[in-house]
């Protein structure tokens, strides 16, 4: 067995998230890289129609019933020399706060967009978040061979709804019912795509350039034309290929394929792992922390209640920063200061698991316990280290929580703790009344999800009950309910009180809130908690989710 140094077990590793809109292809995409990456050994597809089998990734019985992705998942898998960390991310927007909090765990992304529909809403705000945190994208124009939008349109589209340069390294070979395949720029290389039952595609073969005469044989002459002329623009209009602007996130490369049909997939694989960004230095509260420090350091950025029902466990997902991670290896509780032993590191594959021996940085390994760590705690054998990388959304959907069966309060009160840790839901206490908690999620469906997994995970009935509240604030830290029992609030308003006991006030529309702000200017209102750090409270994050 090979010895690698950190240094090149840092330089082997590319950890990366596959962002889009819903049914641009993203779980299909995510499967067959694993395919390649021989990680599995029959790729799935997405849950389209009854019967169908589910995606491999997914692994809540919600997401199978709905064909959707909720959750996140986090893969890893050897291709060549480079370890690959693919963190599978949640496609309904209702999720998007998970989808964000992924991303400040992966170093590259991997965009799909519909060659049909070009850049769609989701798109652009996933994209704004990771051009806000520099993080490089590949771009997958996917669904080539149905019918779709002229090439040079999408790449157009690309560079002026989301202001990046796009440089395509492969092209295609026709579209719809004429793809023919792709030609590598780079390489000087054609892949040839045969449409059969099951999609396949012939061995590539070495060209002399676009006037090789094998290529004018694949197509119609004015097809080939048009295929010539659309090349000469871009190498003449274009960008120019630069690998240092890619990782800059200054330029998109850009694939043409097929996820559904394999086609495609694997040259964006081997140019990913050729350009793709390695583990690169954390700012932290003492300053950049180089992935090669000797110290270990990484951080808390998903936890996730009941993957293995049998357990009743919780997993803390922790993104290694600098140094090695050891099973056993004791760091700081960032709770109470004591030393923890880190004893349950695993791999998760779904709802398989694997024991971790050692992790390297852009490793994510999964923490099990029955006391989880907080989304944003840092773990780390240096005390200085403090990683602020979590960003906090305020919720926009609230909802009433009641327990309808008195019998089951117990199974009712401990499956809500376990969710609220997970801490995608936020649960709220009216300062004038009530019992049952007032949830606040980003989105609707993040409120089913609760109420699903109570019945399906701890066997306790709930009842969701809309509250009327769409907007909410919170007052500065140590602003007491007593000072504003005087003031008339507004119609609608309420206060409450977070699980951490900080002043909240909750509002039915906009105009309430300036309503207030206006007639009472000696309180200010955040957004978010002003416990959160000023990174968690960058107002361009929320207007980009």
């Amino acid at each position: 067995m090979t010895t690698r140094t950190l240094a090149e077990e840092i330089a082997r590793r590319r950890t990366f998230a596959i962002i889009s809109h819903p049914d641009a292809g993203k779980t299909t995409l995510n499967e067959k890289l694993l395919l390649y990456g021989g990680a599995i050994q029959l790729a799935g597809s997405v849950r389209a129609r009854r019967n169908q089998r589910a995606t491999t990734s997914d692994w809540m019985e919600l997401e199978r019933e709905r064909g959707i992705s909720i959750t996140s998942t986090v893969l890893q898998f050897d291709y060549g020399d480079h370890c690959i960390n693919l963190l599978d991310t949640p496609g309904h927007r209702d999720f998007s706060e998970d989808t964000y909090r992924v991303l400040t765990a992966v170093d590259s992304a991997i965009m799909v967009i519909d060659a049909a529909k070009g850049i769609e809403e989701r798109t652009r705000k996933l994209f704004e978040i990771c051009s806000l945190r520099r993080i490089p994208i590949f771009t997958f124009i996917n669904k080539m061979d149905r019918p779709s939008m002229d090439p040079i349109a999408l790449v157009d589209q690309l560079e002026k709804a989301l202001g990046i340069g796009a440089f395509p390294i492969t092209w295609p070979l026709g579209s719809g019912a004429d793809f023919r395949g792709v030609y590598d720029r780079i390489d000087r290389k054609a892949l040839l795509f045969e449409r059969t039952i099951g999609g396949m595609y012939k061995a590539p073969f070495e060209t002399s350039g676009p006037d090789d005469a094998r290529l004018r044989d694949q197509m119609a002459p004015d097809a080939y034309e048009l295929w010539r002329h659309e090349l000469e623009m871009l190498s003449i209009a274009g960008e120019q290929f630069d690998a240092d602007a890619m990782k800059q996130g200054r330029i998109t490369p850009v694939f043409f394929g097929s996820a559904m049909t394999n086609f495609g997939v694997q040259g964006l694989l081997d140019y990913f792992v050729r350009y793709g960004s390695s583990p690169a230095p954390r700012r932290s509260e003492s300053g950049n922390i180089d992935p090669g420090d000797p110290a270990f350091s990484g951080f808390v950025f998903k936890v996730q209640a009941n993957m293995n029902p049998k357990h009743r466990d919780i997993v803390a997902f922790v993104r290694v920063c600098s140094g090695v991670f050891e099973k056993d290896m004791q760091v700081s509780d960032p709770e109470t200061g004591r030393l923890t032993r880190l004893s349950y590191p695993q791999r998760m594959f779904g709802q398989k698991r694997e024991s971790v021996e050692v992790a390297y940085p852009g490793d994510i390994v999964g923490l099990v316990a029955h006391r989880s760590f907080r989304i944003g705690d840092t773990l780390s054998s240096r005390p200085d280290i403090k990683y602020q990388e979590i960003p906090r959304f305020p919720p926009e959907v609230f909802a009433h929580l009641r327990n309808p069966n008195p019998s089951k309060f117990k199974q009712f009160r401990e499956g809500l703790g376990r969710l609220l840790d997970e801490g995608v839901i936020q649960t709220f206490q009216l300062v004038d009344g009530g019992t049952s908690p007032l949830l606040g999620a980003v989105g609707q469906l993040q409120l089913e999800v609760v109420s699903y997994r109570l019945k399906s995970e701890y066997g306790a009935e709930s009842v969701l009950e809309p509250a009327p509240f769409q907007e909410i604030r919170w007052f500065d830290r140590g602003v007491k309910k007593e000072q504003l029992q005087d003031l008339y609030l507004g119609s609608g308003v309420r206060l409450a009180e977070d699980i951490e006991g900080e002043l909240v006030i909750l509002f039915q529309d906009k105009w309430g809130v300036s309503y207030f702000s206006e007639k009472n200017p000696r309180f200010t209102l955040h957004p978010v908690s002003p416990s959160a750090s000023p990174v968690h409270q960058r107002g361009d994050v929320h207007a980009a989710g």
